[in-house]
């Protein structure tokens, strides 16, 4: 006969239980130790006869022994464990041994947790289920239908494609905080999602709408275009921080025919950060050359410097490029959004020798220009310091160093 002992507290502890544990059966039959131990592999710890037995653990007996889980109630009261949870409909005939890691509840690292049969079997179950097994969604929640669990479900079916990603989809963070059938994903954590998984955000978006999520738009097949600026092997898609260029607005526009206006408005229900410039009512024959870096009409787009504004050096070689003055050149860059320090001094005509000059030069508008850039300068376009001094100076740029400069070229040019 087992009795109950109360032990005094030592200094420093509370008082603890001193229930004692449940012991091993006194069965030596392989499967009844199995049936009585917590982790369902015969040792211990043994399962106490005064708690219920979870529902999701009579379907794992019987899926371990290839029992019926009526065979497995049964064996159960025979063992002492009285109270048996039920589902609300009858039990099924059989489990299948596939299909025990469905009913092994996800929210526990170690040991064995049942799903709960009174509970609504959440996502997090059903997706990180189909991704240990291989299976599909829509498979996994199929089964636990079939076993008596109670599934929730979005406005679609859930998908018949397993998928790797769809763990990563619903994950909210590392912290352990998981999205749930319903929740609202916005558009700018699609665009998240999608940049972390290297992935089409409009694959994103149908994925998260067909595993029971809401979204603030409808996600449509033009939505691919309009959100990939680079033709590049898992990426190329404009993400959730970076300001979509303006133009790549207007290569959509050109492209598919879609006015500015639709574009931008689409852009911005899918989440995106406003344009990095302005965009224009209409379009002008080279715009997109004076927009590109290299001053080809291509990718990479030229990106809105708003610390010290455009580089002079630019303008200097699209008005090469286009024909425009350096003057007009800047004025419509100006118009899309680029804008040129306020120092900054434009020569009437665009010169390589100025071009070659800046391209030498590390400084910007805001920063002093000092001898040993003078120097730099002078050595990497073989023209003497005092030269190099004067047409930074008459391009705008600050020499505040009272320094009479050389002007004798520099001996030795670099290649």
């Amino acid at each position: 006969m087992s009795t109950r002992t109360t032990h005094l507290p030592s200094k420093g502890h509370t008082a603890m239980s001193s229930r004692p544990k449940p012991h091993a059966p006194e069965s030596q039959d392989p499967d009844d130790r199995l049936i009585a131990s917590e982790s369902l592999n015969g040792e211990y710890p043994w399962r106490d006869p005064a708690k219920q037995v979870p529902y999701g653990t009579v379907l794992l007996i019987a899926a371990k022994l290839k029992w019926s889980p009526a065979a497995a109630v049964e064996r159960l009261r025979a063992l002492g464990y009285a109270d048996v949870q039920r589902s609300e409909g009858p039990l099924p005939d059989a489990v299948e041994p596939d299909d025990a890691p469905l009913l092994r509840s996800v929210e526990r690292s170690w040991g064995i947790l049942p799903v709960d049969v009174d509970k609504i079997v959440s996502l997090r179950q059903i997706i990180e289920s189909a991704a240990l097994t291989g299976r599909s969604p829509a498979d996994v929640a199929r089964r636990m239908t079939a076993y008596g669990y109670q599934v929730g479900t979005g406005a679609r079916p859930l998908p018949e494609t397993a998928n790797a990603r769809d763990v990563a989809l619903i994950r909210v963070n590392l912290r352990g905080d998981w999205l749930s059938w319903g929740d609202d994903v916005s558009g700018h954590d699609v665009l998240r999602l999608a940049q972390e998984l290297s992935c089409s955000p409009y694959f994103a978006a149908e994925r998260l709408l067909a595993l029971g999520l809401r979204l603030p738009f409808t996600p449509e097949p033009g939505d691919e275009r309009l959100l990939k600026h680079a033709d590049t092997p898992g990426g190329g898609w404009i993400g959730q921080w970076g300001a979509v260029p303006v133009a790549h607005i207007l290569t959509v526009a050109r492209e598919t025919g879609r006015s500015h206006a639709d574009i931008l408005a689409r852009l911005k229900e899918l989440g995106c950060q406003r344009p990095g410039g302005n965009v224009p009512e209409s379009q002008e024959e080279d715009d997109l050359v004076l927009l590109s870096e290299n001053l080809d009409g291509r990718l990479p787009w030229l990106m809105k410097n708003d610390v010290v504004g455009l580089q002079v050096r630019h303008i200097l070689r699209a008005s090469l490029v286009t024909g425009r003055s350096p003057a007009q050149a800047a004025e419509r860059l100006a118009a899309l959004g680029h804008w040129l320090h306020e120092n900054a001094n434009l020569p009437a005509v665009a010169t390589e020798s100025d071009i070659r000059l800046l391209e030498s030069l590390t400084r910007s508008y805001l920063d002093d220009v000092h001898l040993e850039h003078v120097l730099r300068s002078a050595t990497l376009t073989g023209r003497s310091p005092k030269d190099v001094a004067t047409r930074l100076t008459e391009l705008g740029y600050r020499l505040p160093d009272e320094v009479t400069y050389p002007e004798v070229v520099p001996g030795v040019r670099a290649g």
